[in-house]
C-alpha cells in the first residue's frame, strides 16, 4: 500500500480498514446492549429481580466480552488495522500503543464484570458496586470508540462512521 502524505485525501478500501469497519457495528451493538441492562434497575436488595438483572448483566458482558476479543484480533492482529496504520503513518505508533494497552484494562474489566455478576450476593451494595463498575465500563467503551474514529480518521483521513 502506497504511503500517506500528510494533507493528502485518501480513499481507503484496505482489507484492514474495511475489517475494523466491519466489526465496528458488532461492537456498537454488543456496547447497546450492555446499556440496556444498565438502564434496568435491579431490585431492591433481595428477590428474583435481582438475581435476573445479575443474570442479564452477565450474559450482555458474556457478549461484549467475545464482540471485543474479535475487536482485538481485527484491530491488533498481523495484518490488522494497527499495523497498517503504523505502517503509513508511523507518527501515530505511540497512539497504538495506548490502543493497545487500553484494550487489555477494558478486556480485564470486562472478566472482572463477568465474574461478580456470577457471584454477587444479594446485598444492595455488591450489587451497586457491579452496577457502578458496569456504568465506568460503558464509559470506557464509549470513549473508546470515540477516540478509534479520531486515530483511524487522522491515519487515513476517512471517517469509518460514527453512527456504526
Amino acid at each position: 500500500m502506497p504511503q500517506i502524505e500528510v494533507g493528502e485525501a485518501y480513499e481507503a478500501t484496505t482489507s484492514a480498514l474495511q475489517a475494523a469497519k466491519g466489526q465496528r457495528l458488532s461492537l456498537r451493538r454488543a456496547i447497546g446492549g450492555l446499556e440496556q441492562v444498565l438502564t434496568q434497575t435491579p431490585a431492591a436488595a433481595e428477590g428474583d429481580d435481582t438475581g435476573a438483572w445479575l443474570e442479564r448483566l452477565g450474559g450482555a458482558l458474556a457478549h461484549l466480552d467475545e464482540v471485543f476479543a474479535v475487536h482485538v484480533q481485527v484491530t491488533e492482529g498481523a495484518g490488522g488495522l494497527y499495523q497498517e496504520i503504523v505502517e503509513n503513518a508511523p507518527r501515530l505508533a505511540n497512539r497504538v500503543g495506548r490502543f493497545r494497552r487500553e484494550h487489555a484494562d477494558i478486556g480485564a474489566a470486562i472478566r472482572r464484570g463477568i465474574a461478580e455478576a456470577k457471584v454477587a450476593g444479594r446485598d444492595a451494595g455488591e450489587v451497586a458496586a457491579l452496577r457502578d463498575h458496569a456504568v465506568r465500563l460503558l464509559a470506557d467503551l464509549v470513549r473508546h470508540r470515540k477516540r478509534g474514529l479520531d486515530l483511524v480518521y487522522e491515519a487515513y483521513h476517512v471517517d469509518i462512521g460514527g453512527e456504526s
